[in-house]
């Protein structure tokens, strides 16, 4: 039994041939070409699951369906993609469309979601009855599971944990609010603190050597100089983990999960992130003094939860 699952972005479309064990066995990537015209997002995503296909020696009859995950606000019992700004997707039918190139169903589901559900199925997140996982990178992207199923809420966008709101009129964020969550602990909120500090400070400083210019910072920046004993990168990097735990604590008091997973680049800082932020959860979460605790750990399957995650959607 082989599934195939589909990872859309911005910039690249992947796609993954899965085997009964959820392990990835055939790949292929294509560059995303956006923004461009229905006929001509569905051209590219057929071809790159035709390519995975035949690079695992297989036909487009040996799966039963075909899983996409998709940035955006994704209606499944529709199969439109009801808004995906980055991908300048408004009211796009997918599902339809793509069932017409691949002649195969399809589902489509949020991609944020689709990696949850990777990791519940086959990664970290595996065995717990309600989970949450989230994405720190250029945004932060969260999906939810509660009772083995994905949850999306009344308009398909539930899950947009990175637009709560952590410190009133704070920080922009890009959905136009100010103070988000993401707008601090995502990676590019991490790489702007750590531009400012870094502009404070003497050029001679470790996170200056070890960045070069403030058009080479990153998410390791901070934590590199911090290790190598810069005072200046310490302060950004606890201030990063503070407001990292102040979001994750508000979804643990409203959720409640068994298990929460951290995945994209800052997650590889591993202990370095994750003890204390679980220092800052055990103090301050509303059930502190309850017996059971939301586990906290590294999401495991890195890039491959979206493509697992939307080949297994139909299962």
């Amino acid at each position: 039994m082989y599934y195939l699952g589909v990872d859309l972005g911005g910039t690249n479309i992947a796609a993954g041939v899965v085997d009964e064990n959820y392990r990835i066995i055939a790949r292929a990537n294509r560059k995303t070409h956006v923004p461009c015209t229905p006929d001509e997002i569905c051209c590219q995503i057929a071809g790159t699951v035709f390519d995975a296909i035949e690079n695992a020696g297989e036909t487009v009859d040996s799966f039963k369906y075909i899983g996409i995950g998709t940035p955006g606000a994704v209606n499944r019992d529709t199969g439109i993609v009801e808004y995906a700004n980055n991908l300048h997707f408004t009211n796009l039918e997918l599902q339809k469309l793509l069932k017409e190139r691949v002649r195969k169903d399809v589902i489509i589901e949020n991609d944020a979601n689709a990696a949850a559900y990777g990791e519940y199925k086959a990664g970290v997140l595996k065995g717990a009855t309600n989970a949450l996982a989230i994405t720190l990178g250029t945004g932060i992207g969260s999906g939810i599971i509660i009772n083995g199923a994905i949850y999306a809420g009344t308009n398909f966008s539930a899950g947009e944990m990175g637009h709560m709101v952590i410190a009133a009129g704070g920080r922009e964020c890009t959905c136009g609010r100010k103070g988000c969550w993401e707008a601090y602990a995502s990676a590019t909120g991490l790489i702007n603190m750590t531009k400012e500090e870094m502009a404070k400070t003497d050029k001679n400083s470790e996170m200056w050597r070890t960045a070069g210019s403030l058009d080479n910072v990153d998410g390791r920046t901070a934590f590199d100089a911090m290790r190598k004993g810069d005072a200046a990168a310490k302060k950004v990097v606890d201030g990063y983990i503070y407001y990292l735990a102040c979001g994750i604590i508000n979804c643990i008091n409203i959720l409640e999960p068994d298990k929460l997973c951290i995945g994209g680049g800052i997650s590889n800082e591993g202990e370095s992130l994750l003890a204390p932020l679980r220092e800052y959860v055990a103090r301050e979460n509303y059930a502190k003094n309850s017996k059971k605790q939301t586990v906290i750990c590294k999401a495991s399957l890195g890039n491959d939860a979206g493509i697992i995650g939307a080949a297994l959607l139909g299962e």
